[in-house]
Order: C-alpha cells, then structure tokens, then sequence
C-alpha cells in the first residue's frame, strides 16, 4: 500500500525535515495525514434518495507547548502548504523550549482488516438490497407507511509521523446499516429504528438473515410505540435493558470521565480520583481494543496503541481517558484515547467502547423487584451537562413496571438526573452484559467520532422521569 508522504510533491525525506523542525522545541506533535473514502445510500419512501461517494485527503501539523496547541491543516499536499502550516504551527513555541515526550509505544496487533468495505459488494447490489428491505417489510404489515434503509462505508487510511521520525500507520474499516419504519393506525403514526455495524466489511450484515432481523426489530419497535399510553411523570425505580441503553452511561459518566475535563476542572468528578464515584459492584470500562468493534482502533490518532482503561472499579474512580497532552500534564499515563474527527481537527481525549460490567442478577429478577415503575428498553437522544453532571433522556421503548411484571409500553417518557448521583442510585446489576449493535456516534467540541456502548440490565432506584401525563 502506497504510502501517505508520497502524495506530497516533495519527497519524504523533505516532508520528515519540516515535521520534525517545526515541532523540535515543544513538548509534543505530529504529522497527521489522512486519505478517506466514503458511501451512503438512502432508500427511502419507495426510491434511492441519496447515492454518494466522496473522497477527502489531506494533513494536519500540530505542535504543542504546555498547555498551548498550534494547529494547522490543508487540502493542499505541497511544500508550500507544508511550509504555511508550519510557519503558524510554530508560533505556539515561541519563548517556548521544552524536550520533547518519547514518542508513543509501537504495536503489531491489528483489531481490523483493511479491506475496502465500499468495493463489495458493488452500487448495484446495494442498491438492490436496499429495495428489498423496502418491500419486504411493507408486505409484512399493512400498518407500514415508511421505510427508511441506509449502508454507510467508509476507508479510512491514517499515518501519524510523530517528531521523532517514527511513521505509525492505520486503516479502518466501518461500515452501518440502519433500518426505520414508520407505522400508522387512522391519525395516529409512530416510529422504531434498528442498526448493526463494525469495523469490518459488510459481509454479516447484508446476509438474508441479518437485514431481515434488523427490519423485523424496527417493525417491532414501531409497532409498540403504535399501542403506547402517556407516560407518567414522577419519581419510579428504573429498570434499563441491556446493550444500547449504554449510551446513558456514555453520556452522563463517560464524558466527565475525561482527562481534559478533568485537568480543567470542569468535570462534576474533577478531584474525586480514589472516591466513591458510584454504588458498590458498579465497574465501568472503555476499551478501544475490542476486535472489529466499531468504537476499536489498532492506534489512535496520535499513534498510541488502545488498551483497556478501567474507570471506575467496584464505585471507586480509578482512572481517567487521556491523550499525550492532558496525560503529560497530569502526570499521567496516555490511555491511547487522543481522537480526531479528521485532518482538519486537532486530537482531545474520546470514549472508544465505553461500558459497565456485569453482576449476578438476572434480568427477570431485576424486573421482578420491582413493584411500580418503569422499563427502559431504548434511548435515544438526549443532553448532558459535563460541569454539572445533570442529563436528560428521551426513552424511544419504555414500558410501565407493575408488582414486578412488565406491563404496558409508554411514550414521551424522560429521563431526568445528575450522572454522579445516578451512579449511587444502581441497586442490582445483570448478569447480562451486552455491547450495543454498532451505531454509536459521539459528538465533542464540534468533532464526531464513532464509538461503542454497552451496560447489562440495571435498576436504578427513585429517578426522576419526565411524562406527559401527571
């Protein structure tokens, strides 16, 4: 595979000179080029909406002084626009002089295979598939008004040339499909939605099998919402199911989680390393190193190898996410969780697969002790405040718990709390761990990355839910 720095129009060794010069003196940096293919598809209300392919290249030149970051990026992979950026970059040493970190630890552990996942199978097939999920679930229920069927690819080629001449390279896979229906019964017209995806080609997904189950879960989801009554408004025991509902976790703990936050202290468990953070048994993990997960990367974008970074142990914080920046600046280790969106974005510290372990509870004795209150079984969006810990959820499948039975399914329901003290609040832990589907995407400073989520079966005792009905 032919290598990044030859795109340049200058050679190698010219491109590795004025790298290494600019960032000599600081603290940190790299060269960070990128060449990426990508795909989506839409079918939606009976025909191909979308058909898009594009292709992005291009680098971005960081040097960093203390707490000060010199950044620059461009399209244009020439001399002069090396030269431009680094004429910018630089300034951030100015009265500056540091030695520089050593460079990131090498790897030859591999979580991906680079196959083009766009390649196969061709625009044709897609296309073809597509239209059959199409009819196929608008022949199994009357009730369907709308389909909505997607396949998302994207190739990402990635090389990191860190200061000291050291080249890391990596190239990601990840593709998605999604599946959404819209049923209606007279006036009244509801949704569902189901997705799988992975850094891996689109093989298992598109199988008869696979595309048939996803359409099947979004009819389903769709279906009940179709039959469910105002959610009450209150304070209930809460019972979340396992996998997706994860991304409460991600949101409301996982954020506040990170080392920038953290260091600045804008994090509500900002000075609580070593505390009780959460209820006894509640072990919180991200792992970038899952194979093939659509959160896992081989390294991160600044070349760190992922591990296994536990975060919180038994309730207790023991460890937060960390790039080389933040890490060096509180004397501590970087957890290979530096993330960029793109070329165009400097790294910060990002989630990868960010989940809870599991405990010794069955879900149906979860379910069953509880005598009033509410099963979340999917979330959708929802808003967090990382200094104040305070978040609030939209429930997209929830029932009513009723003398521990699962009763009727609701809508409209939110969930409302503060991620610390939500902590406190999980009384029994599944023994049914789950990491979600593939469809997770997470948003920071502008930036998206894709990562995963994962949680078993909780109850969560006296929280607080927004409804619409008293």
């Amino acid at each position: 595979m032919q290598s990044l720095l030859d795109r340049f129009d200058i050679s190698d060794a010219a491109v590795r000179a004025i790298a290494c010069e600019t960032i000599s003196g600081a603290d940190d940096g790299e060269l960070f080029l990128e060449y990426r293919e990508g795909e989506t598809l839409v079918f939606d209300d009976g025909r191909l909406k979308t058909g898009s392919f594009n292709i992005h290249q291009g680098f971005g030149l960081r040097a960093v002084a203390g707490e000060a970051v010199g950044y620059a990026h461009s399209t244009e992979l020439s001399e002069q626009a090396l030269k431009r950026a680094a004429d910018a970059v630089s300034g951030v040493k100015k009265g500056y002089s540091a030695s520089l970190a050593p460079a990131p630890a090498r790897t030859n552990h591999q979580l991906y295979a680079d196959a083009n996942p766009i390649a196969n199978p061709d625009f044709a097939a897609k296309t073809k598939l597509l239209q059959d999920i199409d009819a196929w679930l608008r022949a199994k229920d009357p009730r369907v008004r709308q389909v909505t069927a997607t396949l998302i690819a994207a190739w990402q080629h990635v090389e990191i040339l860190n200061a000291n001449g050291q080249l890391v390279r990596d190239v990601r896979p990840l593709v998605r499909m999604n599946v959404s229906v819209i049923v209606g019964s007279g006036d009244r017209q509801e949704s569902g939605f189901s997705g799988m995806g992975g850094r891996k080609p689109f093989g298992e997904f598109l199988t008869t099998s696979a595309w048939q189950q996803a359409g099947e879960e979004a009819l389903r989801q769709a279906l009940v919402n179709l039959e469910a009554i105002p959610a009450p408004a209150g304070t209930f025991d809460i019972v979340l199911a396992n996998g997706w509902p994860g991304v409460m976790l991600h949101e409301a703990v996982g954020h506040g989680l990170e080392g920038d936050f953290n260091r600045k202290k804008t994090s509500a468990f900002a000075g609580l390393m070593g505390e009780q953070v959460a209820a006894k048994g509640v072990t919180v993990i991200d792992d970038g190193t899952i194979a093939e997960r659509r959160g896992s990367l081989t390294v991160d974008d600044e070349g760190t190898p992922t591990e296994q970074t536990v975060l919180i142990e038994d309730g207790r914080l023991v460890g937060y996410m960390q790039d080389r920046q933040n890490a060096r600046l509180m004397n501590m280790k970087a957890t290979g969780n530096g993330r960029r969106e793109s070329y165009a974005h400097a790294p910060m510290p990002r989630m990868t697969n960010t989940y809870m372990t599991g405990g010794d509870k069955t879900p149906e004795e979860i379910i069953a002790s509880v005598e009033k209150g509410i099963y979340a079984a999917s979330f959708g969006g929802g808003q967090v405040d990382i200094t104040s810990g305070k978040f609030v959820f939209g429930c997209t499948e929830a029932y009513m718990i009723e003398n521990g039975k699962v009763g009727a399914p609701i809508k409209g329901a939110m969930l409302i709390g503060n991620g610390p003290d939500a902590m406190h609040r999980v009384a029994m832990i599944g023994n049914d761990m789950k990491l979600d589907t593939g469809i997770g995407m997470c948003g920071k400073a502008g930036q998206g990355v894709p990562v995963g989520v994962g949680q078993p079966h909780l109850r969560m005792n006296q929280m607080t839910v927004g409804g619409t009905q008293a």
